[in-house]
């Protein structure tokens, strides 16, 4: 999606948190926490020229919340995120279905379990009309996540909705494995508007039918010009 709103005009910038990617960090993610990641959040939008509408997506959209709580921007959007409720649902739902998984990462302290190969990604987070070339590229990028900051998910350092004053944008997915449509209405509610949803999996920037998801973005970016 970067590339294609760069196309449409706007000055589009992706931030790599510590411990993904090429970033620092990668020795300590299992410590990092949500207050972390806001730090690295925060060091971005302040290189930004001007005030940006900040974009999350599943974890990023629980850190999108967070950061929100105490700055004041043009726009939020919050895509198949993870809601202000936490993660206890999304646990006890895939504890139940994928038990060894669970009980492994549990074990660890480690998330990659529950990704550790391509049908495991499929499940979790694309439609069956992305291809086994494409899920298997997206899996061998793939990479563990923070466990403290789960534990901050599970309850330990939740969002405050009542905080937010910026306006929200919340679209879900219909077919989302990870967060339910009636977890996103609840979200939605939570920042007083009603939400979008797209016939499509959790990884909305990946599914081959991504640009539903990037015209509902441009429509209410527009509407929302200031």
């Amino acid at each position: 999606m970067l590339d294609h709103f760069a196309t449409l005009g706007y000055s589009a910038t992706a931030v790599s948190l510590r411990g993904h990617g090429g970033s620092h960090g990668t020795d300590r993610l299992r410590w990092t926490s949500t207050k972390d990641y806001l730090d690295d959040i925060d060091g971005v939008v302040q290189s930004q020229p001007s005030e940006p509408v900040l974009i999350g997506h599943s974890m990023g959209g629980f850190l999108v919340q967070h950061y929100l709580e105490d700055h004041h921007l043009p726009g939020g959007a919050l895509l198949a995120s993870v809601p202000p409720s936490g993660v206890w649902p999304t646990s006890l739902r895939i504890a139940r279905q994928y038990p060894k998984q669970f009980a492994r990462s549990n074990a660890t302290l480690s998330l990659y379990p529950l990704v550790e190969t391509p049908e495991l990604v499929r499940r979790h987070f694309f439609s069956d009309e992305l291809s086994d070339v494409d899920v298997q590229r997206h899996h061998d990028r793939l990479g563990d996540e923070s466990f403290r900051a789960f534990v901050d998910m599970l309850g330990l350092n939740l969002p405050k909705p009542s905080a937010v004053r910026t306006p929200m944008l919340v679209i879900g997915a219909e077919r989302d494995a990870i967060i339910s449509p009636a977890q996103v209405a609840k979200t939605a509610a939570a920042y007083g508007t009603t939400a979008r949803m797209v016939p499509i999996a959790h990884d909305v920037m990946l599914d081959p039918n991504w640009r539903l998801v990037a015209d509902v973005m441009h429509e209410w970016l527009l509407a929302n010009e200031r």
